[in-house]
């Protein structure tokens, strides 16, 4: 693991498979939204390996393209389980809140930028009591493209005061590398999702990270 070689004044986390695992109240959304569609069920692990897309993004690459103009029905029966099932099945990784308050006390600003729903990401943090740790949350509804488009990390940036130099954005995917790449931001991969190391290392991270444990250390460098 390499040390971060510049002063860093804020890090900006995805939130699936980097912070939490929300991956039961999706694998279920998903499943509920398809038997509504009459479609046929995609296995759990291709499911579980679109989180952190768009619903849209998801779904084209769970039917075939015949399907896709599905895609905005998918989306409302999606949400409508999601409401019941997401937040109650979405688990915080044991060493985010050592991490969290690590952080924290080296006077770093934090933020959350995801393309799950802002509420449901907020409700999460309310029920762990972490929710004032975080400066900005950005979600899916604050942007018109979800990531990889770089919108919705710029503006958490924007929001914090923070220019792409000072910052460095925590992921677990592609998707995450690649958006860091576009917004000129600094990347850190954690393997804790479905990612293979390999994958992430494609978008040339500053560093690849086993476990979320070993952040602040990267920082003090």
């Amino acid at each position: 693991m390499n040390a971060i070689r510049r002063p860093v004044k804020a890090v900006v986390f995805d939130f699936d498979y980097t912070l939490a695992d929300s991956s039961t109240g999706a694998v279920e959304s998903f499943r509920y939204a398809f038997e509504r569609l009459g479609l046929l069920q995609p296995r759990d692990i291709d499911i579980r390996e679109t989180i952190g897309l768009s619903l849209e993004a998801a779904f084209r690459r769970l039917v075939d393209p015949d399907h896709w103009g599905n895609s905005e029905q998918f989306a409302v029966h999606y949400m409508h389980r999601a409401d019941q099932v997401v937040a109650a099945n979405t688990t915080l990784y044991e060493s985010v809140p050592h991490v969290v308050e690590a952080l924290v006390a080296r006077d770093l600003s934090l933020a959350i930028v995801s393309n799950k729903l802002r509420y449901r990401v907020h409700s999460i943090l309310e029920r762990e009591g972490i929710t004032d740790r975080f400066e900005v949350v950005v979600g899916a509804e604050d942007v018109d493209e979800q990531k990889p488009d770089p919108s919705v990390l710029l503006l958490a940036l924007g929001e914090m005061g923070r220019s792409p130099a000072e910052v460095l954005y925590v992921g677990d995917s592609v998707v995450d590398g690649e958006t860091a790449q576009r917004a000129g931001v600094a990347f850190v991969g954690v393997l804790s999702g479905v990612t293979p190391e390999a994958a992430i290392r494609a978008y040339y991270p500053r560093a690849v990270l086993h476990d979320l444990r070993e952040l602040p250390a990267l920082v003090d460098g």
